[in-house]
C-alpha cells in the first residue's frame, strides 16, 4: 500500500470511476483509469482505499486531508 498512489487516485477520480476500476480489477480486466501497483492485489488495495476516503468525506462532511489522515490511522491501528 502506497499512500501517495491512494492520494492521487482519491484526488483525481470520482467514486464512480473508482468503483468501475474496482469492478474491472475484480473481473481480471484492465481498468479505464490508470492504477499503479506491483500486482492486481495492490492495485485493488489502492482503489478500495480511495473509495473509502471518498465515502468518509461524503458521510462525515470532512475535507480530503482529514479523510486521508483518518484512513491512514485506521490502517496503522489495525496493524499494531
Amino acid at each position: 500500500m502506497q499512500v501517495a498512489i491512494i492520494k492521487q487516485l482519491a484526488e483525481t477520480h470520482t467514486t464512480e470511476a473508482l468503483r468501475a476500476a474496482e469492478d474491472a480489477i475484480l473481473n481480471e480486466q484492465t481498468p479505464a483509469i490508470e492504477v499503479e501497483g506491483k500486482d492486481e492485489g495492490e492495485q485493488l488495495t489502492h482503489v478500495l482505499a480511495a473509495i473509502e476516503i471518498h465515502h468518509d468525506m461524503d458521510k462525515h462532511g470532512i475535507d480530503f486531508r482529514t479523510a486521508l489522515r483518518n484512513y491512514s490511522q485506521r490502517v496503522r491501528n489495525s496493524i499494531s
